[in-house]
């Protein structure tokens, strides 16, 4: 008879622990710990010495090749899709995608499979959520109503994998979503930590054994990370975040852990009548409707993996009526904008300190990397100053606490990206000036913060003592 074992598990964080308790130790969550019992039948047997009776053979690193593993990527006919990838699909590889509700998963998972399937490749797309009659409907609406996609809407793990052995093995497998999934190997409710534990070891088990690649489609929490236990996302190839903005047409899929490929690399989509469609230039895209009139915009050349991006970067500085001014920032991180504003202040002699600061890169992109800094602080003295900078240039570059502008990788891409698009001058680092003039770009480098706000405010900067604590004498600019 098999053995059954009693565990309290965190719906959260998936901690376990030997009783019941109001507060996870490990998430600090609240009321998130349940009772699940497990049945141990599938335990392998354990031999009198202890260790584990195991049929296998350990297989040398030569003599690996020529495995039928070593089969080429299945490329999924979406350019933006298989860049992310890493080239394709691997063959017996699981993913994990998360993404918001509405934010168009199943839309590009569908349009992925119908492309696979028109290409000569088994494709499956089971479905826990809806029937198979509503899939059809929103793979007609997308245009893609004769694919030879095989549909499926089936919760039950042993069911699937049996009707997937059936016939030709499966080269696409995608399952929507692994939170639907349950598996007769553990009694608790489809959902929760075990079950989706569970049943993703039986799917990755499938993909291993019989090569289909397998995408997994993950829930997230409001916080934005991909619900169930974070084990899950070990134990699968590649992790993807679908991510974006449901009032703006744009979407971003980026790789978050890949074993087969960068995780530094982006594909950029637009939501459009016929699902999503392949953005390749997404500079031109993210700059256009741009007033460069206004002030307090800037054009940063950016760097996504091997992609450079140009994207505007939009500040707004009035005076505030309260006594503690606001710090509000959509697409950046907010702890490098304080950052920013105490150099500006403490380096460059811009008095921030009784106005409302708002930051937004346009787009809905969200930019990581240190190399935004210089384009902030100019969007920010512009928007100070109300003087507009000129539309053709393009900015880029680090800057330190002590107040100079610091080189950043990747700088000749960027600004042949830049040169591409028609922009004429490059503010940047004194390093990045060589390269600003081979990419056709008249440079103007910019070695301290205090030189990129003289060059805003059409002037050298005016020295003039500042007494700091301790009757320190030291060089500045004069305030707005």
């Amino acid at each position: 008879m098999a053995k059954r074992t009693t565990s309290f598990i965190c719906q959260a964080c998936g901690a376990v622990y030997q009783r019941w308790q109001g507060r996870c130790e490990a998430c600090g969550e609240w009321n998130s710990i349940a009772e699940e019992v497990s049945n141990d039948a599938h335990a392998a047997p354990v031999a009198s010495g202890g260790a584990r009776l195991k049929k296998g053979r350990v297989i040398p690193l030569e003599g690996l090749s020529g495995t039928p593993m070593d089969a080429p990527r299945l490329p999924s006919a979406i350019a933006e899709l298989d860049r992310v990838t890493g080239g394709g699909f691997v063959r017996g590889s699981v993913i994990l995608l998360g993404g918001e509700p509405g934010i168009g998963k199943s839309t590009l998972l569908i349009q992925a499979a119908a492309a696979t399937a028109l290409a000569g490749a088994r494709s499956v797309y089971i479905s826990g959520e809806e029937s198979a009659g509503q899939v059809r409907l929103r793979a007609q609406r997308l245009g893609l109503g004769g694919a030879p996609v095989e549909l499926a809407a089936e919760t039950h793990v042993e069911d699937i994998l049996a009707t997937l052995s059936a016939g030709t093995p499966p080269r696409l497998v995608i399952i929507d979503s692994i939170q639907t999934m349950w598996t007769d190997a553990v009694e608790a409710a489809p959902g929760t930590v075990t079950q989706v534990r569970a049943a993703a070891q039986g799917l990755i088990r499938f993909a291993k054994t019989t090569g289909a690649a397998i995408i997994l489609v993950g829930h997230v929490t409001k916080d934005g990370q991909i619900a169930g236990p974070r084990v899950v996302e070990h134990m699968v190839d590649a992790v993807m975040s679908f991510e974006g903005d449901a009032s703006h047409h744009f979407r971003i899929l980026r790789a978050v852990k890949n074993r087969f490929g960068a995780t530094d690399e982006i594909g950029v989509f637009e939501m459009g009548s016929q699902g999503l469609v392949e953005v390749p230039n997404p500079s031109a895209l993210f700059l256009g409707a741009r007033d460069a009139s206004v002030s307090g915009t800037a054009v940063y050349a950016g760097m996504e993996g091997t992609r450079p991006m140009l994207v505007e970067i939009q500040a707004l500085v009035t005076p505030t009526a309260l006594g503690t001014p606001r710090r509000a920032v959509v697409g950046w991180d907010q702890n490098r904008l304080a950052m920013v504003l105490a150099v500006l202040e403490a380096r460059g002699g811009v008095r921030l300190g009784q106005h409302d600061v708002y930051m937004n890169v346009a787009g809905g992109f969200r930019i990581s990397e240190p190399a935004a800094d210089l384009a902030v602080a100019a969007a920010l003295v512009s928007s100070l100053a109300d003087l507009p900078i000129p539309p053709e240039t393009t900015l880029f570059g680090e800057i330190s606490l002590s107040g100079l502008v610091r080189p950043v990788p990747l700088a000749p891409a960027r600004l042949k990206e830049a040169a591409k698009l028609g922009f004429g001058e490059a503010l940047v680092p004194e390093g990045a000036a060589e390269a600003a003039r081979q990419a056709g770009l008249t440079a103007r480098p910019v070695q301290r913060i205090a030189d990129l706000v003289a060059e805003i405010a059409g002037g050298a900067p005016r020295a003039r003592p500042r007494i700091a604590g301790g009757g320190k004498a030291q060089s500045g600019v004069d305030d707005w």
